[in-house]
């Protein structure tokens, strides 16, 4: 989490004068809390998130211990399928993470008859991925999502400009969900060979095959 430290400084004949430091990591801005601290001329000391919300010292450290508790190197991979004869859709998305040193692995699929094309599949899948890492109780980290649609990677991470509105709103949704989670995203670009386990979900949501599972993984 990026923060600041605001607080406010005494001098030893009673001037007080509000001070505020440069944007940083919240460990290094809890070490310059307690130096701050050390002084005995600070009054008020608090951090301010990017979202404007205000922690006490207390509250950063309470924070930051859970945090480290939480799953870790989380990865989405996603893919979705689209018939155009019968206009019917599967989304597929796998999620590896782990929990301590535990490795995870969460599997989705979803069939969806609303869809209009095959790019739309795509941003569906990974919306559904997000949906359910939404269940791991993850916040405040780096998410790694990967998938063989240029359109979806590329679009997200700013590559390419989306002039569809149709897949605007889902690249919104798919926006907001990650900053409801505090999810800091990593665009990859994969090879159709490196996607075929999400492929298969999708695959088999369209056949009307519902999976959703989620497994402990030996250590690789």
């Amino acid at each position: 989490m990026i923060v600041i430290v605001k607080w406010k400084y005494k001098t030893p004949r009673g001037i007080q004068s509000w001070m505020t430091s440069d944007e940083m990591g919240s460990n290094e801005a809890m070490l310059l809390a307690r130096d701050i601290a050390k002084t005995g001329r600070s009054i008020d000391l608090y951090f301010l998130d990017d979202r404007g919300t205000k922690w006490s010292l207390k509250e950063l450290e309470t924070f930051t211990t859970k945090k480290q508790e939480r799953p870790a190197s989380i990865e989405v991979i996603f893919d979705g399928s689209f018939d155009k004869e019968t206009k019917q859709s599967g989304c597929g998305a796998v999620i590896y993470f782990y929990e301590g040193r535990k490795r995870k692995r969460i599997r989705v699929n979803r069939a969806m008859d609303y869809l209009e094309n095959n790019n739309e599949a795509e941003y569906a899948a990974l919306w559904v991925g997000l949906q359910e890492v939404k269940t791991i109780d993850v916040e405040d980290t780096e998410i790694t999502i990967k998938g063989d649609s240029q359109v979806v990677i590329n679009q997200l991470s700013g590559q390419w400009a989306v002039y569809e509105p149709l897949l605007n709103r889902w690249m919104d949704r798919i926006e907001e969900a990650l900053r409801d989670l505090r999810l800091q995203p990593v665009y990859k670009h994969i090879a159709r060979d490196e996607n075929k386990e999400a492929h298969r979900l999708a695959v088999q949501a369209m056949k009307g095959t519902e999976i959703s599972s989620s497994i402990e993984l030996d250590n690789e």
